[in-house]
């Protein structure tokens, strides 16, 4: 047995035959034309059958998956249109009197190369986007064929695939996609999650020498592993989680698209917390109403530099694009306490879970701030986010962490840069001082977040790292109960929702007391949505 790792973009455990995508190689050679124009409307030939092959493609895509999928091969119609693509083939042709393959082949490695080398990830993208439409011109002009059928369920293994080669396969015999590059943010990953298919990319390039054609493999999405030729023990155990993971599909399609209400009609939303835009698939799998909780931290941890704005701005417009106008919270950095970052040099403490963190941070190092908020504020043109500040203990940190926001939006005002001018704006409420003054922090915030698994560390002063203090640490208790109901109280009073984005919100024992406090919001981790939405529905 071989065990190889990937980055996972959807979740689900698949076991099956696994069948090798091997793409048609276009041997390009240049060939000397006496008659270039004859050259040029063969090109013009090939280009107009491309664009015909992916307009049925985005046919496909509205009929098979949704609307925002096929905008990707509306997007590539649009390329095969564009006058410098156009332009670039044509002076090739005629100024070397070459022949039309060698002309469309050199476009796209120009182009290809032209992208990859932004520093936008988003437009680094579009290499791939660009060498996808030339290969379809090119097998136009060559009489080629990509397309692999499958004759019976199995588990594709590719060294890439394009969005048009996803979409091109029939879907029902797919188990999953195994992928030696790719990333999680490309459009075939977007494309895997949007039709709920376990897929894992970026598995390494050996990934294809190890396989042959009817190979038994199994794709774990959940932990982003493919066991290739799988021992007797692996296979129990991967069929037992295979198992479990089809109960809670069967959960799913029982409860999919119920409301979240009690029997008397109290609705309550279920939304999920995420930590990477990997998560997605699990948010979208478990039928989440949006995003109460994205954890800004991945895009900080396990590196030796900032991260840039692009990068932030791509992971945040990734899963904002995925969830299609649903709620999507996303927390501003949280650093400091448990979570150490050595190129931040923070300074040694002896107690930092109150030390130097989170809000306080952001609000001395300005530029780091700066540098995330103009990330988020980019990302909400393209869906609905919401700004969340964590560790808040005052009114003044508010003021200060907002004057900041409005700093950075009249930038990109300035700058005409598109953003969500109206972006809501909240707070987590995870300290005691946060609650106790919650009905002053209301009439400067649109919303509130409880952290419950803060707040009843700062409450109980126990250490919720120290697990030998794990006997002592009781979030049911009494105090923490109240400071919840109080918060929610003085939110309402001021006119805004409040919700629950800790751990405490997943305890199916406390729903019924949640809801009648009025919590308006609870933001679980996604396993965690369809049993409580179960509960709720049972809730007299």
């Amino acid at each position: 047995m071989l065990t190889l790792e990937g980055k996972s973009v959807f979740n689900g455990i698949t076991i099956g035959p696994v069948v090798l995508y091997k793409r048609t190689i276009h041997k390009v050679a240049d060939q000397l034309v006496d008659d270039t124009e004859t050259e040029v409307a063969r090109f013009h030939t090939a280009r107009l059958a491309a664009q015909n092959e992916i307009k049925s493609l985005y046919e496909k895509a509205l009929t098979e998956v949704d609307e925002k999928t096929a905008e990707i091969f509306d997007v590539h119609q649009m390329m095969l249109d564009d006058p410098d693509y156009i332009e670039t083939v044509e002076n090739t042709i005629r100024t070397q009197k070459i022949n039309a393959e060698y002309a469309v082949n050199a476009a796209a490695d120009s182009f290809a190369e032209m992208f990859a080398a932004m520093e936008d990830t988003y437009m680094q993208e579009r290499a791939a986007d660009i060498r996808d439409i030339s290969g379809k011109v090119l097998n136009a002009l060559t009489g080629s064929n990509n397309m692999v059928t499958l004759t019976a369920p199995s588990i594709v293994a590719a060294d890439d695939l394009a969005p048009s080669e996803t979409l091109s396969l029939d879907k029902n015999n797919i188990l999953a996609f195994i992928t030696e590059s790719g990333s999680t943010n490309s459009h075939t990953a977007i494309l895997a999650r949007t039709m709920g298919i376990p897929a894992i990319v970026g598995a390494g390039d050996t990934l294809l020498a190890h396989l042959h054609e009817k190979q038994t493999v199994i794709v774990d999405g959940f932990d982003g592993k493919i066991y290739i030729d799988p021992d007797v023990a692996t296979l129990e155990a991967m069929t037992a989680k295979m198992n479990q993971d089809q109960k809670q599909k069967s959960l799913l399609a029982k409860l999919k698209g119920k409301p979240n209400a009690t029997k008397s009609g109290r609705k309550i939303k279920l939304y999920a917390n995420i930590g990477q835009p990997a998560d997605l698939s699990a948010v979208l799998d478990n039928d989440a109403g949006g995003i109460g909780l994205f954890r800004s931290e991945f895009l900080y941890l396990g590196r030796d530099t900032f991260p840039s704005e692009e990068e932030q701005f791509t992971a945040y417009k990734t899963v904002l694009e995925n969830m299609g106008g649903k709620e999507v919270v996303i927390r501003t950095l949280d650093i400091g306490a448990d979570k150490k970052v050595g190129y931040f040099n923070l300074p040694a403490e002896e107690n930092p879970a109150l030390g130097y963190r989170a809000i306080r941070i952001c609000l001395t190092r300005p530029e780091i701030f700066k540098t995330q908020l103009r990330a988020i504020l980019r990302a909400s043109a393209f869906g609905t986010a919401l700004v969340m500040f964590p560790m808040i203990t005052s009114v003044q940190e508010v003021r200060d962490a907002k004057m900041i926001v409005e700093e950075v939006k009249a930038e990109l005002t300035t700058q005409k840069i598109d953003f969500d001018k109206n972006i809501k704006i909240g707070i987590m409420i995870e300290t005691p001082a946060a609650a106790i003054i919650s009905d002053d922090l209301a009439k400067f915030v649109d919303f509130f977040s409880i952290g419950s698994n803060d707040l009843t560390q700062y409450t109980l002063a126990i250490d919720r790292q120290n697990t030998s203090l794990d006997h002592f640490f009781d979030a049911h208790h009494p105090a923490i109960l109240k400071l919840i109901a109080y918060t929610a109280e003085n939110a309402h009073n001021n006119g805004i929702w409040c919700g629950i984005c800790g751990e405490l919100g997943a305890d199916k024992t406390l729903a019924e007391e949640f809801i009648n406090m009025g919590i308006d919001e609870l933001s679980v981790s996604p396993a965690s949505i369809l049993p409580l939405r179960e509960k709720i529905l049972s809730i007299d």
